[in-house]
């Protein structure tokens, strides 16, 4: 088992136009992801099993879960229950950081 994940050691990778994804500690159990999006770019609408929270490191986002919109900037935080459709627009370039129960075993290929 892993229990030391070093940022500089991780690769971003592009997973939409103007956004990165680093994949940081996980199990099977748990797994913890930064973001960075750049202006205008979306996090498209799109729905799994996994319970994910997220929070706000910097930047300014329109999520829109299940429907309901709200925007949310450095602080805030969100929580999307399995299944429920969500999405984000990025409104000012920022970071933030998704954790997901159980891990997403699809960002690891």
């Amino acid at each position: 088992m892993q229990n030391y994940f070093f940022n500089k050691d991780i690769e971003a990778k592009e997973v939409d136009p103007g956004v990165t994804r680093k994949v940081l500690a996980h199990n099977e159990n748990l797994m913890v992801c930064e973001l960075h999006f750049k202006k205008g770019a979306v996090g498209n609408l799109h729905q799994h099993f996994h319970e994910q929270c997220t929070y706000i490191i910097s930047g300014k986002f329109e999520f829109n879960i299940n429907g309901v919109k709200k925007i949310l900037g450095a602080g805030d935080s969100t929580y999307k229950e399995p299944n429920v459709i969500h999405g984000a627009v990025c409104l000012e370039e920022g970071s933030l950081i998704d954790i997901f129960t159980p891990e997403r075993k699809d960002f690891l290929k």
